[in-house]
């Protein structure tokens, strides 16, 4: 693998970067004269998938600019915070720029590019890590050490001791480390600190930049010397998303410029929930067999996003087992989710389920203590003894079950 490069073969979920180019547009538009289909592309419009240049975020862009600066003259920038609400495109905005500067790196031979013999005037090498998918010192290692060399890291077989001591002699050979970790101190990734402390001794040879929704005052740690702040997006920037992915996605005039405003006023500043709506109306009208997005897609659409919602980037960054039972427990009646055991049993009948009752019940549970799912306790009219609790999805099903089909496919 090439040096410096942002890792992100470990990613469950089926994403891919969109090129959002005239050529595309034009392309997608001669083939929708006449088309009766409202979906041309479902990755396009998909909540997960990222553009390459993210819209109306050049404010934001201009002071990464100035915080990695440093990097053009072989320098480590200080450790920084980006910080920001569910939804306001910070990973967007960061993988998008270490993508760009890996490539203008590639190109001019200097900037951002280093070989597995480093020397005291290459520059810093550049690595995403998503905590959502390196939950543990191992695999935080291993992504690091897969970012920085040529060679491949293996990931079984070896110890974590094993690639912490590689990582640390790496460092040592004059190699210098500027590290992404994205999605810290959420529910089921590592906090901060317990990432800071898994490179304890590194320190010299290494900067950090997290990223994350929590202010800086709740960090699990001294917040660092920089702090960048993602604010939500205001409904203009929110129409300008929706407009060029589903200029990217959907047939020509499937949907309206009111629509999409009406879409973005709903979503609140949130790109991802946003994007759920538009994914979720669109399906609607594709599988009503209509030209075009209606009134009632668009109800369908916003009906489908619990508020507020887990993000399905956290969905699809979890097991293939636990994906399994969720995409089973999605499609079972509301009767069969009344409680975990009756969840359990429907979801384990299940043909494409390939697991146990007791380990889909066990599934369950720890979904609902990561926040995936939640238990709702039911009133008992008659009886005694404790209520059963029903399971109820706290993420977007309808999107998610569409996308998992989709990869599955």
């Amino acid at each position: 693998m090439a040096t410096s490069s942002v890792d992100r073969r470990s990613t469950a979920a089926p994403v891919r970067s969109i090129i959002v180019d005239l050529a595309a547009r034009i392309r997608r538009r001669r083939e929708s004269v006449g088309e009766t289909r409202v979906v041309l592309d479902y990755h396009a419009i998909s909540p997960i998938a990222h553009v390459d240049e993210p819209t109306n975020r050049g404010t934001v862009l201009e002071r990464l600019l100035d915080y990695v600066d440093p990097v053009f003259d072989g320098r480590l920038p200080p450790n920084a915070y980006v910080w920001g609400p569910s939804g306001s495109g910070k990973s967007a905005v960061v993988t998008a720029l270490l993508d760009q500067l890996r490539r203008v790196g590639t190109r001019s031979g200097s900037v951002i590019h280093t070989s597995t013999r480093g020397g005291t005037n290459a520059a810093p090498s550049l690595v995403y890590v998503d905590t959502r998918h390196a939950s543990s010192e191992f695999g935080l290692y291993q992504t690091v050490l897969d970012g920085m060399l040529d060679e491949s890291v293996p990931k079984h077989g070896v110890g974590t001791d094993t690639l912490r001591s590689r990582l640390a002699e790496t460092l040592a050979d004059d190699r210098r480390l500027l590290v992404a970790f994205d999605h810290v101190d959420e529910p089921g990734t590592q906090s901060l600190a317990s990432l800071v402390s898994a490179f304890d001794g590194m320190m010299d040879s290494l900067s950090w930049l997290a990223i994350g929704r929590r202010p800086p005052s709740e960090l699990s740690i001294d917040g660092p010397p920089e702090r960048i702040e993602v604010p939500a997006y205001r409904d203009l920037a929110l129409v300008d998303i929706l407009t060029a992915r589903a200029s990217a996605g959907m047939a020509r005039r499937a949907i309206e410029h009111e629509q999409l405003r009406r879409i973005a006023v709903w979503a609140d500043g949130n790109a991802h929930d946003a994007l759920c709506v538009l994914f979720a109306a669109a399906d609607e009208a594709a599988l009503a067999g209509v030209s075009g997005v209606r009134e009632h897609d668009l109800h369908v659409g916003m009906d489908a996003l619990p508020r507020p919602a887990v993000s399905l980037g956290r969905v699809f960054a979890l097991s293939a087992n636990r994906q399994q039972v969720l995409a089973r427990l999605v499609e079972i009646d509301d009767d069969q989710r009344a409680s975990v055991d009756a969840a359990a049993t429907a979801v384990a009948a299940a043909p494409s389920v390939e697991l146990s009752e007791g380990t889909v019940k066990r599934l369950l549970y720890e979904l609902a203590e990561i926040g995936i799912v939640e238990r709702v306790s039911e009133e008992r009219s008659v009886g005694a003894g404790r209520s059963p609790s029903r399971l109820e999805p706290r993420f977007p099903t309808r999107v998610f079950g569409r996308l998992h089909s989709l990869a599955n496919a």
